[in-house]
């Protein structure tokens, strides 16, 4: 049996920021736009059991530093230390989220 992965809030991160890319509306769009098939050598994909094949995408711009730049900014922002939470009740939650919205409008008039 295989060992389990221990699932630590990186590989959290990369897992939901995969399961997002790979349900994706524009990823889904160009694979369509290309009638299901590969770009380089032609072939299309098939379902058909014993001859499983499956097209991918490929980001034509790919640059890892984006990929690194997202991620941090996933860390940073939504997987802050515990003194930066407080925790409050659905009501005030709302409540405080409109003015700091309010606030920041403000700030921009």
């Amino acid at each position: 049996m295989a060992k389990k992965q221990l699932r630590t809030p990186n590989s959290r991160i990369r897992s939901a920021l995969r399961r997002l890319y790979l349900t994706s509306r524009e990823r889904g769009q160009a694979i369509k736009r290309d009638n299901y098939s590969c770009q380089t050598c032609g072939v299309k994909q098939s379902r058909k059991k014993g001859a499983e094949v499956y097209v991918e995408v490929h980001h034509k711009n790919h640059n890892i530093e984006n990929w690194n730049k997202l991620f941090e900014a996933v860390r940073e922002h939504l997987l802050c230390a515990p003194e930066e939470l407080t925790t409050l009740c659905r009501e005030c939650h709302k409540e405080l989220t409109a003015k700091n919205k309010l606030d920041k409008l403000s700030k921009l008039s």
